[in-house]
């Protein structure tokens, strides 16, 4: 029996024997981040020898990303984070959707009817693909104001911090953060969806100030956050106008969602996604591309530090796909050899960038892309906490909503689901 298989049909186990659960999980995702994204902030912040705080978790995995495409094997992020959230590949663009058409549940869901409270963090859009597939159900993934209504009225989900504001207002609203760019004004479908928040009792934020004392509120329970219209920052390539300052860091959401959700003494899920890796890598904006895995890495301090204080944490680092083909290579390298007939062959990558600092070094690296989009690649996968040794060795990616709802106790709830969609045909 292959590995994967294996793990697919034998329950969690902890090292004693006895079925590994967790309290609350947290799933820290970097769009777009592959094996060679994680290595490249490696040298950039700690060097050949050191590692990065995500790269220092014990369990070790790789994940397959493909999806359910007919006409593509090369997953989307939609299609990437259904499976994550449901446990079921699709078609890409589907937001939890299978490809029969019907909504699958997600862990946010099925954590949420299990008394816990739940969350979603990410530098981009919130109703973007990602941390749409956990909150939402949508034939595509273009239609973001209805992701947004989906989480006040239907899924509920109690923190939701990011960017986007755009989609929560009305065709045409000004852009709350003054800016006159018509790209930047309400684009939504389903009214105020601000306006409904407030009645449904969520705390309001805008800025990082506003923040911190919403997290320090002890009465504060439901919380939206929305620090810009759009993404949390400016996307082009290499020297044409991109940027990566936003109001609030990915760290500090993440720092603000973990205080409000485990006051609750049933637990919590959270959902944190880093956007930046994978739009700047889209523009193959190496400097930008690399600023994203650290956001990411200091999120993952956060994580890391509240599970710490609570050993009931499961917390996850992984990647929904990899963008841009990312290799890495010296930035002084001497040509190969070229064997047998003799001669050099050059080292130069293809589209290459730097080169960049390695620390403690006196030599940098460079970086080469060899595309714009999505590839095939297997991305890394990292753990700690109850239920983690699952998700060592390899597997699909539909694997790891399958850990995280065991180690939680959801696979009881998930089990009677699909008993009554079955009856009903």
């Amino acid at each position: 029996m292959n590995q994967a298989l294996h793990q697919a049909t034998n329950p969690i186990r902890s090292a004693n024997g006895h079925r590994a659960e967790a309290r609350s999980a947290i799933i820290l995702i970097g769009d777009g981040m592959g094996a060679a994204h994680r290595f490249a902030g490696q040298l950039l912040l700690a060097g050949r020898r050191g590692r990065l705080i995500m790269d220092r978790l014990p369990v070790v995995g790789e994940m397959a990303t493909l999806s359910a495409d007919p006409a593509s094997f090369v997953t989307d992020s939609a299609a990437a984070a259904t499976a994550i959230a449901t446990g079921i590949k699709t078609t890409n663009g589907a937001v939890s959707i299978d490809p029969s058409g019907r909504p699958r549940t997600t862990l946010l869901e099925l954590a949420k009817r299990a008394g816990k409270s739940v969350g979603l963090v990410t530098t981009c859009q919130v109703t973007d693909a990602t941390p749409a597939a956990f909150g939402a159900h949508v034939i595509h993934r273009s239609d973001q104001s209805e992701v947004a209504r989906q989480y006040l009225h239907e899924s509920g989900v109690d923190v939701i911090l990011g960017g986007g504001a755009a989609w929560w207002l009305p065709e045409g609203a000004p852009d709350p953060f003054g800016s006159d760019d018509p790209r930047l004004q309400g684009r939504g479908t389903a009214g105020d969806l601000v306006a409904d928040a407030a009645h449904l009792g969520y705390r309001q934020v805008s800025n990082a100030g506003d923040l911190v004392g919403a997290a320090n509120d002890r009465g504060v329970a439901r919380l939206l956050g929305l620090f810009a219209a759009q993404e949390m920052f400016e996307q082009a390539a290499e020297g044409e106008g991109g940027s990566y300052v936003p109001a609030v860091t990915l760290a500090e959401m993440t720092g603000a969602a973990v205080e409000i959700l485990s006051r609750n003494p049933e637990g919590f899920f959270l959902m944190v996604e880093e956007s930046a890796i994978d739009r700047m890598a889209h523009r193959n904006n190496a400097p930008l591309t690399l600023k994203g895995v650290l956001e990411l890495d200091r999120a993952v301090q956060v994580a890391l530090a509240y599970a710490e204080q609570d050993p009931e944490t499961l917390v996850i680092v992984t990647a929904d796909h990899e963008t841009g083909g990312m290799a890495v290579a010296g930035s002084a390298d001497a040509p190969y050899p070229y064997e047998p007939g003799g001669g050099l062959l050059d080292t130069l990558l293809a589209g290459e960038d730097g080169p960049f600092p390695v620390a403690d070094e006196p030599f940098g690296f460079v970086v080469g892309w060899a595309t714009t989009g999505h590839t095939a690649a297997t991305v890394p996968l990292t753990a700690t906490g109850p239920g983690a040794e699952a998700l060592a060795g390899f597997y699909e990616n539909t694997r790891l909503f399958e850990v995280v709802a065991e180690s939680l106790g959801l696979v009881e709830a998930r089990a009677m689901e699909t008993a009554a969609a079955r009856a009903r045909g």
